[in-house]
């Protein structure tokens, strides 16, 4: 049997400011057209299809425009929701859904309750365990501790023990949004993952899936293997600059009658995927040099080298380059006092000095023998007015 696997739709979210529902509809109509050429027979969504929990209107639309696609490409479509999603309203007409083989899993309480589906192999048992709050549900599975690890051990163990009373060679397939670890090796994030500790540990290790056949994981926007039954698909687009270069893909899954699942990442087309890209130098560098001619239609993250801050850096790049959507400045040269403590600076200093030594911090240069004039005048001037109103 065949699956697509994918997750991480974030429908609605934002890029740094820019708008993403345009780019998110031509994924979500690539995905639909790649279950039709692969002749896909099941397709996994496995978590986070709104970014937020209450979705702005152009995202409900969008979602209604993919569930008509979905229904249309006449096989099962097997949907969870993850820790971005509101379980409760994602999870509104999901009855009714299933109808046309869409079948919206947002209820631990159907952990056990497998998408059962069919090929020339045999009997496939899809289980969909949507994103599980420890807070919320570990006294609904009878978790041992609130923790991650323990909610996915009960959700597995209910899932196995239903799996044991399906027919022999039965082949099973978990969606979960999660973050899995193997063993010591830590899973690779992106950076524009939501934060989902509980007690300090957000992950549970991969040996919770022991005995499924293939696990759908969404959660991590990477692509990743976690083992060779265990795998994300990571998000469809890219939602932070730390993506920038990585080639976004889907996951396609044959799943044999007795052999490991095959899995392969195919990678998007060029013009679906963000035009992401990192700048680094001095400002003046950046809006002459004729090589970083081919940025100039990137989404750009800009690093400036300058010692001291420009003036306008974002407007004066947007010139050039219209889509710098974020700045930071990492000078060079960094003086050696801007390594201490501002009391360390401060200690037996004298006012004079201690602006200096702010002029050098902030510009990264001292001031000029003009400029030491005026700073100095400025504090005689302070310090008379200051006297004139203790005589008062």
């Amino acid at each position: 049997m065949k699956f697509l696997h994918t997750s991480d739709w974030h429908l609605g979210r934002r890029f740094h400011g820019e708008d993403l529902i345009d780019a998110q509809r031509k994924v979500l109509d690539h995905i639909c057209e790649t279950v039709r050429t692969e002749q896909v027979d099941a397709l996994l969504v496995a978590g986070d299809v709104y970014d937020r929990a209450i979705p702005g209107l152009d995202a409900v639309r969008l979602f209604s425009h993919a569930l008509h696609q979905l229904a249309d490409l006449d096989i099962p479509t097997v949907m969870i929701s993850g820790n971005h999603d509101s379980a409760h309203r994602l999870g509104v007409g999901a009855r009714l859904l299933a109808r046309a083989r869409v079948h919206l899993r947002t209820d631990p309480a159907d952990i056990d309750t497998p998408i059962l589906l069919e090929d020339a192999e045999g009997p496939v048992a899809v289980y969909a365990v949507p994103y599980l709050e420890p807070t919320l549900v570990h006294t609904q599975l009878g978790a041992e501790t609130v923790s991650h690890q323990a909610v996915l051990t009960s959700a597995l163990d209910r899932v196995r023990a239903d799996l044991a009373t399906r027919p022999e060679g039965t082949r099973s397939v978990v969606l979960a949004h999660a973050f899995i670890t193997a063993g010591d090796t830590p899973a690779s994030e992106t950076g524009s993952e939501r934060n989902i500790s509980v007690g300090g540990v957000a992950h549970a290790g991969a040996s919770v899936f022991d005995g499924i056949d293939y696990t759908a994981l969404g959660h991590l926007h990477r692509p990743q293997r976690v083992t060779d039954r265990v795998h994300y698909s990571g998000s469809p687009l890219a939602y932070s600059f730390s993506e920038a270069g990585h080639d976004k893909s889907l996951t396609l899954v044959d799943l044999p009658g007795s052999a490991e699942p095959t899995v392969t990442r195919t990678a998007l087309p060029p013009d679906l995927q963000l035009p992401l890209a990192r700048m680094t130098g001095h400002l003046e560098d950046l809006l002459t040099d004729p090589a970083q001619e081919t940025l100039v239609e990137s989404w750009l993250h800009v690093t400036l080298t300058d010692t001291a801050h420009p003036y306008e850096p974002m407007a004066r790049l947007k010139q050039r380059f219209p889509h710098t959507l974020h700045i930071e400045h990492t000078p060079a040269f960094i003086p050696a006092q801007a390594t201490t403590s501002y009391g360390e600076r401060l200690r037996g200093r004298g006012d004079l000095d201690i602006t200096h030594d702010f002029i050098t911090t902030v510009r990264g240069t001292e001031p000029t023998a003009e400029e030491s004039a005026l700073l100095q005048e400025a504090i005689d001037d302070s310090r008379t007015s200051a006297q004139e109103k203790e005589a008062v």
